[in-house]
C-alpha cells in the first residue's frame, strides 16, 4: 500500500515542472507541490556562500515577502552545504533563526554536480517519514535544474536587451555619421570646385606674365640695363613659382574629385626630362645649380605624357628649391626588367629619417629653418605620389640629413589597366 502511494506520488512530480513560475513567484509551483506531499508552509532559499546569507526566492506564505535575506553562521552554512535531505524540528538552529511556526520541517538541498546553491524547506505539524525524504529529493533534483535554467534565461534576457540597446546605439551612431559624412562630402565638393575655379582663373594671367617676361629676357625688343634685367628675372621666377603653386592646388582638387583621367600613348622618356629642365631653367640659373642627366637610349614608355612630365617637374622643382646655390642635381633614367627607373639626386640639405615617411602627406611642412623659408603648398609630393600610383608605379626617397636626397620613381614600361569587374 505504501509503495503504491509512493509511486502515485512520483507520477505527480512532472506536473511540478510543467508549471510556469519565476524566481520571485512560486505560487503555482506550491499548489501542485501540495498534491505531491502534504505541508502547511514551504520556502525556497538561495544561498550566498560569500556573504553567508539566505535569500528567500519564493514561498507559500503570503505574509512573507520574497528577496528577504537572513545572515547565518559559518557552522550552520557548513551543515546546509554538506548534509543531504533531513528532517528538522522546531528546536533546530535554522528553524529558530527563521522563526517559522510549524513543528516539523523537511529540508533538501538545491544542487547541481555537488555545488549547493540553496534549499527547499517544507513544514507541517505532524512528522515526516523516510518516504517523504525520497520524494523531496526527487523534487529538488529536478527543481535545481529548473531554477538554474531560469537564472540563465534571465541572464540571457538581460544580455539580449543589452545587445539590442548596443545595436540600436550603433545604428543611431551610423546614421549620424552617415549624415555628417554627406555634409562633409558636399562641403568638400564645394571647396574643390571653388579651388579649381580660382586656380583656373589665375593661370591665364600668370602664363601671360611668364610669357612676356621670357620675351623681355630674350631681348627681342632691345637690350635691358642691369636693373631692368634683375627685375624681369625676379618677375619670371616669381611667376613660375606662383604658377607651380596654382597648378598644385588645381591638381589636388582634381585628384580628390576623381576627375583625373589618364591619356596614354608611347613616348621617349628623355622628352619629359628635357622639357622639365627647360621650364625650370630660370630657377636653375638663378641659383647657379649644375644640372646633368644620364638617360639610357631608346626607352619608350606607354603612359600619360603630361602626368609623367608633371611628376618629373615636381621632383626637379623640389630638388632646386632645397639645393643651395652652386649645388648639383643629377637626373638618371634607366631601363630595368620591363620597368623605367627615374632618379633625381641633389646635393641639398637632405631629409631626416623621421620625416621621410610623412613628406608624401598632404600639406606637410618640415620644421627645418631652410625648409620654412622656401615658399611651398606642401602638395607637390602628394600629387607626385598619386600620379605615380595611378600608373601602377612607386616613388620613394633615399636621404640622410645634410647629404642631399634622391627621389626614385619606378614605372612599368607598358601600363595596362585592369579590366573592370
Amino acid at each position: 500500500m505504501q509503495e503504491k502511494i509512493y509511486k502515485d506520488t512520483l507520477k505527480l512530480i512532472p506536473k511540478l515542472f510543467s508549471v510556469e513560475f519565476s524566481l520571485n513567484n512560486g505560487e503555482a509551483f506550491f499548489e501542485v507541490l501540495k498534491k505531491v506531499i502534504d505541508f502547511n508552509d514551504s520556502y525556497v532559499f538561495l544561498l550566498n556562500s560569500e556573504d553567508i546569507q539566505l535569500k528567500l526566492a519564493f514561498n507559500s506564505e503570503i505574509n512573507i515577502k520574497p528577496n528577504e535575506t537572513v545572515d547565518i553562521t559559518q557552522g550552520l552554512a557548513k551543515k546546509l552545504f554538506e548534509n543531504s535531505a533531513d528532517i528538522l524540528n522546531s528546536n533546530s538552529d535554522l528553524i529558530k533563526l527563521l522563526n517559522f511556526k510549524s513543528a516539523n520541517y523537511l529540508i533538501s538541498k538545491l544542487a547541481i554536480r555537488e555545488t549547493v546553491f540553496g534549499f527547499l524547506l517544507i513544514g507541517r505539524p505532524h512528522e515526516f517519514k523516510q518516504a517523504d525524504i525520497t520524494i523531496i529529493d526527487s523534487i529538488t533534483s529536478v527543481l535545481s535544474y529548473k531554477i538554474k535554467d531560469l537564472e540563465l534565461s534571465n541572464v540571457f534576457k538581460i544580455q539580449l536587451k543589452a545587445l539590442k540597446n548596443a545595436v540600436q546605439e550603433t545604428n543611431d551612431a551610423y546614421r549620424t555619421i552617415k549624415s555628417q559624412n554627406k555634409k562633409i562630402v558636399a562641403a568638400d565638393k564645394v571647396k574643390n570646385e571653388f579651388l579649381a575655379s580660382v586656380s583656373h582663373e589665375l593661370r591665364t594671367p600668370l602664363n601671360a606674365i611668364i610669357g612676356f617676361s621670357d620675351i623681355l629676357t630674350s631681348k627681342v625688343y632691345g637690350e635691358l640695363n642691369d636693373k631692368q634685367a634683375e627685375y624681369v628675372k625676379d618677375i619670371q621666377i616669381a611667376g613660375i613659382q606662383l604658377l607651380g603653386m596654382v597648378n598644385e592646388i588645381l591638381d589636388i582638387s582634381k585628384i580628390e574629385a576623381n576627375a583625373i583621367k589618364l591619356v596614354k600613348r608611347y613616348f621617349e622618356v628623355s622628352r619629359p626630362v628635357i622639357e622639365s629642365c627647360n621650364i625650370l631653367m630660370p630657377l636653375i640659373k638663378n641659383k647657379n645649380i649644375n644640372v646633368s642627366y644620364h638617360i639610357d637610349k631608346d626607352i619608350d614608355i606607354f603612359a600619360d605624357y603630361q602626368k609623367i612630365q608633371q611628376v618629373l617637374y615636381n621632383l626637379l622643382s623640389n630638388a632646386i628649391k632645397y639645393t643651395p646655390e652652386k649645388g648639383s642635381i643629377v637626373i638618371t633614367v634607366t631601363n630595368t626588367a620591363k620597368k623605367v627607373r627615374f632618379s633625381i639626386k641633389d646635393s641639398g640639405i637632405g631629409i631626416d629619417k623621421k620625416d621621410q615617411k610623412r613628406i608624401f602627406g598632404k600639406f606637410v611642412q618640415l620644421e627645418d629653418a631652410f625648409y620654412k623659408k622656401e615658399t611651398s603648398t606642401g602638395l607637390g609630393l602628394t600629387i607626385t605620389k598619386q600620379l605615380v600610383e595611378m600608373h601602377k608605379g612607386s616613388v620613394k626617397v633615399v636621404s640622410e640629413k645634410g647629404k642631399g636626397a634622391e627621389f626614385i620613381v619606378t614605372l612599368p614600361i607598358e601600363f595596362v589597366e585592369e579590366p573592370l569587374a
